[in-house]
């Protein structure tokens, strides 16, 4: 049992501040916020698997901050490190500068992480969203290669800036940069519509044949699990020919792990499954482990080819999140989460079988690790049935995110660190709130 520190001994620094009324957000915050649309309640604390509301109200997270929390909220040997470091006046903010939280991070992912891999990358700090990761990625690789052209994949997802949101499928997140979008060739993904189709036979006729129209790009980027996409899993054997592909024809192939790595499917990177090594990681949200801004590019040190400051930020050196980030791999290591999760993920997947499937032989699940898809598109290709059972979980104290084609697939991502009985309970949940759904369509 997780133990909550009480909303009420919160303290906000003015008590005059009724924290539960909303009021301030309709008046004053952005209209393009989202989360807070589909779970609209103010949250005060939160630890473990659980979030509390101004009213004591206690939710179970299958969301993890949308893959940012993978060791659960407020995990007390990283927030040990944090206060043990603050408390110690420890550098707070030093752009790129030598400090003793960057070299302990470093040294730690290079002897717990990298080495023992046998991989051999650069890592470069950038800006604190993965979208500026993946925006470094691809300035770097089209510098080392002198090409502009990016491959990417139907039902990709790379971020909102502009070089990641071009490289992103979406329609309906592409119309808002304004903009057009240009330089990114997207190709079959083996899943849905395209899951017949021999992407790899595709992608080298578009390499060898003069008459094309294509040429040769600089990187191809891709999810081993299109998350956004709709938890679609790239095969082994796919990705192992991708890369095979790349090596022939010297395109960069570019890993996009900002929400796959650091865990979520088991290995620390999601891409170890297939054997393959890639020439480009993107990693952020659960890099930091507590939650904290950090994202990081890891290249091979021939793909290095930055002049000093051609990619820059202030806020690139977060030494808070290489003190939390440095205790992530740690207790990676130390507690065997490689395999806790396997044996979790087989949990779910049982669970999700024998509660939620057997309601109906039109709901499909799919998944590695703690990443799951709860796929009701055959139910319903519009989503409404899956915002309905999203909005019951709600209801039922569980938080769970909708994803894919008009958000018909709900997104499974509880804590690495969750029991196996809030597991179950969640899936209980999950079902029960299936089950009411079903029952309204038949009424």
């Amino acid at each position: 049992m997780n133990t909550i520190v009480s909303s009420s001994n919160l303290n906000v620094n003015n008590s005059d501040i009724d924290v539960n009324n909303t009021d301030i957000y309709d008046r004053r915050e952005s209209a393009v916020r989202s989360y807070c649309r589909s779970f609209p309640v103010v949250f005060t604390t939160a630890e473990g698997s659980y979030l509390v509301d101004g009213h004591e109200n206690r939710y179970l997270d299958f969301f993890a901050g949308a893959g940012a929390l993978n060791y659960g909220h407020s995990n007390p040997r990283m927030k040990q490190a944090l206060l043990d470091y603050i408390q110690a006046d420890g550098l707070i903010h030093g752009l790129d500068l030598h400090t003793a939280a960057k070299s302990a991070f470093l040294n730690t992912l290079e002897t717990l992480v990298l080495a023992p891999r046998q991989l051999d990358y650069r890592v470069q700090f950038t800006g604190p969203t993965g979208a500026n990761a993946v925006e470094a990625a691809l300035k770097v690789a089209r510098n080392a290669t002198g090409r502009s052209t990016v491959y990417s994949f139907m039902g990709g997802y790379h971020g909102h800036s502009l070089g990641g949101l071009a490289a992103t499928a979406n329609r309906e997140h592409r119309a808002a940069a304004g903009v057009s979008l240009h330089d990114v060739v997207f190709l079959p993904f083996p899943f849905g519509q395209m899951e017949h189709i021999d992407t790899i036979a595709y992608l080298r006729a578009l390499l060898t044949d003069t008459h094309s129209g294509a040429e040769v790009p600089a990187a191809i980027i891709v999810e081993t699990i299109q998350a956004e996409g709709g938890i679609c899993i790239a095969p082994d054997q796919w990705l192992r020919d991708l890369r095979a592909v790349c090596d022939e024809f010297a395109i960069v192939l570019i890993i996009d792990d900002i929400q796959t790595g650091c865990g979520r499917t088991g290995t620390f990177f999601s891409f170890e499954r297939a054997g393959i090594v890639p020439d480009i990681v993107t990693l952020s949200k659960s890099l930091s482990g507590y939650g904290l801004p950090m994202s990081a590019v890891l290249l091979r040190p021939e793909l290095d080819v930055w002049k000093p400051a051609e990619h820059t930020g202030t806020f690139r050196g977060n030494q808070l999140a290489f003190v939390t980030a440095t205790e992530a791999i740690k207790l990676f290591h130390d507690e065997q989460f490689e395999t806790r999760t396997a044996a979790l993920g087989q949990q779910a997947e049982r669970g999700l079988t024998e509660m939620v499937c057997a309601l109906d032989d039109r709901i499909d699940i799919r998944g590695i690790g703690l990443m799951w898809g709860i796929d009701l598109s055959r139910i319903d290709p519009t989503g409404a049935f899956a915002k309905a059972v999203s909005q019951q979980c709600f209801a039922d104290h569980l938080i769970i995110e909708r994803v894919g084609r008009n958000d018909t697939v709900l997104k499974m991502l509880p804590p690495l660190t969750i029991t196996p009985e809030d597991l179950d309970d969640g899936i209980m949940r999950i079902a029960g709130a299936v089950k009411r759904c079903l029952d309204a369509l038949d009424d």
